[in-house]
Parts: structure tokens; C-alpha cells; sequence
């Protein structure tokens, strides 16, 4: 069984982090995952956390490009300290970007980059048994500039970096619109991804909003033996009616199963 998990920073941002854990749990939710770490009071999200019986899934570590040799020992140390606050909070999942992409400067100098970077993490995430999970992203709405957007180039850098403990972000919403052909890729590349994302196209709102078949993707993902989670990482069309549309998702995952 899949396992999704609201991103809490898109979902009830009028209410404190530890509310909207509650919130979530009352819908049905056992995961979540957050962006940043560093801007919230970290020991306040772990007896939250207890509290409400609740996982977080994943979170962001420092966004430091990847494509910049010069800035890799800044990476490093925050990765460190996404480390140690992931231990505290027993996630195992870091989701990582790699930067944007240099002018003029050699494109596979800087995957190169990136692929030294990752390997001297893989160090780090290997010692603490936990996963860093690399994400393209479309660059032709939402992330203009940025260096990876297609899941063939993110499997090729994962390849290179040879460690189970590094994968592939496939955000769903990201790559029909950079690459589409999701079904395909995904089983393509299932053995480099580590977690999902979910939205529909256009608009980044809830499934059944555009065009994107979840039902057809989700029962493959299924079918390819992935037991990970699957963040919701949206924006609710309504935004007066968070609680509803997280619902609906939670009850449509419900009777798919059946």
C-alpha cells in the first residue's frame, strides 16, 4: 500500500504546525512532511509529533546548489545538521534540489558537480541510515533556470553515484510537464526513485482538477512494488476548504483500495 503524506507547509498555513498535524490525523493521515526545518521550533515538532501518533515523511535540507563546486562544503555542513534533526524527529527521507543552472558554464561540468557532491554525502546518509532524494523540476512554469528537469538525466546522476541511499524525487505534477510519458518513466526508472509527489496539471491543485490519471498511475506504482510514500504537495483549488479536498483525496484512496 502506498503511503501519502500532506505537505504541511501548502496545507493549513493560517494554524500553527502543531495544529495542523491535528488536523490532518483527525482526516486519517499517519504521515507528513514539511520543506524547511530550520524555520520552526524543532523540539516543538517532536512532542507534536508524539502527541498526534504522526510521521514525518520527509523534508527539505538547505537549498545549496549542487552545480557549484565552491559551495559543496556549505552543502555538506547542512546536510549535517538536516542529518541530526531528521535523527531527532526519526525521518528517513531528505529531499534535496541541486541548483540552478550556471550561464555559459559547461553543462556536464556541472553534473559533475552535483555527482561528486552526492557521493561525499552518500557518506553522511549511509553512516545514519537515511535516503536524500534528488528532484527535477518542469522549468517551464514553476522553477525557470534550474539545472534537472527530466528523470532520465536525474537516473543517470543517481547511477553515477552508485548508493542505495541516494535516489530520485519523481514528483508527478513536475514531470508530465517537463517530460510527460509518467507511466513509462516511472517504470523506466522505479529503481532509482524513492518518493513521490503528487498534483495535477495545470494549476497544481488536487487530482481530478486536470489532466493527469492518477488512478492508472497510482495502481501502477503499486504493481512496481513501491511501498513509499506519495507527498501531497498541492495547492487546494479552494482555499477555504483544505480540510475537504485532503478528505476527498484520503476517501478516494480508500475505496481504490478495496
Amino acid at each position: 500500500m502506498l503511503k501519502y503524506s500532506p505537505c504541511l507547509d501548502m496545507f493549513f498555513k493560517d494554524l500553527p504546525i502543531e495544529k495542523r498535524m491535528e488536523k490532518i490525523r483527525d482526516i486519517g493521515f499517519q504521515y507528513f512532511e514539511i520543506w524547511s526545518w530550520w524555520d520552526k521550533d524543532v523540539d516543538a515538532l517532536l512532542n507534536a509529533l508524539k502527541k498526534n501518533q504522526i510521521e514525518l515523511a520527509a523534508c527539505c535540507t538547505h537549498f545549496i546548489p549542487l552545480v557549484l563546486p565552491e559551495k559543496r562544503k556549505e552543502y555538506i555542513d547542512g546536510l549535517e545538521a538536516t542529518v541530526k534533526t531528521c535523527r531527532k524527529l526519526s525521518c528517513n527521507m531528505i529531499i534535496s534540489q541541486v541548483g540552478n543552472e550556471v550561464p555559459g558554464k559547461d553543462r556536464n561540468v556541472q553534473k559533475e558537480s552535483i555527482i561528486a557532491g552526492l557521493k561525499e554525502a552518500s557518506v553522511i546518509l549511509e553512516r545514519n541510515n537515511i535516503t536524500l532524494v534528488v528532484e527535477p523540476l518542469n522549468t517551464l512554469y514553476d522553477h525557470q533556470g534550474y539545472f534537472l528537469s527530466r528523470s532520465d538525466e536525474a537516473a543517470e546522476i543517481i547511477g553515477k553515484v552508485s548508493s542505495a541511499n541516494v535516489k530520485m524525487l519523481f514528483d508527478i505534477y513536475h514531470q508530465q510537464i517537463s517530460e510527460g510519458n509518467v507511466i513509462n518513466n516511472i517504470q523506466r526508472y522505479i529503481q532509482y526513485i524513492g518518493h513521490f509527489h503528487m498534483a495535477d496539471v495545470p494549476g497544481r491543485h488536487e487530482p481530478g482538477t486536470g489532466e493527469i490519471n492518477y488512478k492508472n498511475i497510482f495502481r501502477r506504482i503499486e504493481e512496481l512494488a513501491y511501498h513509499g510514500h506519495v507527498g501531497i504537495e498541492l495547492f487546494p483549488s479552494d482555499k477555504n476548504n483544505h480540510y475537504g479536498i485532503l478528505k476527498e483525496i484520503k476517501d478516494s484512496f480508500r475505496e481504490r483500495k478495496r
